[in-house]
């Protein structure tokens, strides 16, 4: 009796401990499970955000019309004279492209001016003529993946500020050791202007200008992720996880990094901030992030009724106003 006791306990612990093997195994299948959607839904959305191609929610249009606020200096980019300059990126060896527009009368005055997400140099021609009006010299690239720039993933201006800063000693090669050089950007040309600014930068860099960039890539991405395809909380960050390591692993960096406000706490030469009041693509709040975050001398000037990269546009004489009057007191 004792000996069939026994083995029917025996029998009721291994049966009990199939049970939790079975639970254990089906657990871990689950979590394996959501482990590779999770990370496929990263790919998914490492593709629509990293790799270059047509995006559908980008408006990247360069045909003018006559009805654009912005004609006049539209149409003298398209038809000014321009030299291409080339350049090695700064990490990948691909060959960077770009517009150089000498000033009217010489000078010793620069601008160089980066470009949106998915964009390219000749859709900055309006702020490409605003600068030669006021008596630059401009030079305009495309960033690396972009435009007619070799490269393989957008970096969102993470890489990027080292070839800015390539660039940068192009000018001063170009126009002399007197050079005075003014960083402009709009959107993520914007966060690639501020980003630069807290590296170490030739001292011919007198000041930056940026137009609505954001505060960090992982900050525009998560806004993104809720604004573009309406994710929860509980599903953004799973995704946005997955998304970092992916974009770490292929093109060199987590989206942490990228981090205009941080950057910006390195920066001391002057900057002004611009910022459309109305831009639902990049939240206004983030220009106040950024403005705080400077330790130079700084100008913030926040666009009532402007929408996203449409401040110039939208009050394209106020505008240039802002921009001239701010730089005339550090470019002499």
């Amino acid at each position: 009796m004792v000996v069939i006791v026994n083995l029917r306990k025996r029998g009721i612990i291994l049966h009990n401990q199939s049970r939790k093997h079975r639970w254990l195994r089906w657990l871990i299948g689950v979590a394996a499970t959501l482990l590779i959607m999770i990370f496929a839904a990263g790919g998914y959305f490492f593709h629509v955000a990293m790799v270059p191609g047509h995006k559908g929610f980008i408006n990247n249009n360069t045909k003018i019309v006559k009805s654009d606020p912005l004609y006049q200096q539209k149409k003298w980019y398209q038809d000014v004279h321009k030299t291409r300059w080339t350049i090695k990126s700064a990490t990948g060896n691909y060959r960077l492209d770009a517009w150089y527009v000498p000033a009217a009368k010489k000078t010793n005055k620069s601008v160089l001016i980066a470009h949106g997400f998915m964009g390219n140099k000749d859709q900055m021609g309006a702020y490409a003529a605003l600068f030669h009006q006021l008596g630059y010299n401009v030079l305009v690239p495309d960033a690396r993946a972009q435009g007619q720039s070799e490269g393989k993933y957008i970096g969102y201006g993470w890489p990027e500020r080292y070839d800015e800063r390539k660039w940068i000693n192009k000018l001063i090669k170009h126009n002399g050791q007197d050079s005075q050089i003014v960083m402009f950007g709009v959107s993520m040309g914007g966060a690639t202007t501020m980003m630069t600014s807290g590296i170490q930068l030739p001292r011919q860099v007198k000041a930056f200008v940026e137009d609505c960039g954001y505060s960090s890539l992982a900050a525009e991405i998560d806004y993104e992720a809720q604004n573009l395809y309406h994710l929860p909380w509980l599903v953004r960050k799973p995704l946005e996880g997955s998304l970092s390591i992916i974009n770490r692993i292929a093109n060199g960096f987590y989206l942490h990094d990228a981090n205009s406000t941080a950057m910006l706490k390195q920066n001391h030469r002057p900057m002004l901030f611009i910022h459309g009041a109305d831009d639902d693509f990049v939240p206004t709040r983030m220009v106040y992030q950024n403005y705080q975050a400077t330790r130079g001398p700084k100008q913030l000037w926040v666009v009532k009724g402007a929408a996203h990269a449409k401040s110039f546009a939208t009050h394209p004489k106020s505008y240039q106003k802002h921009v001239q009057k701010f730089l005339d007191q550090y470019v002499k």
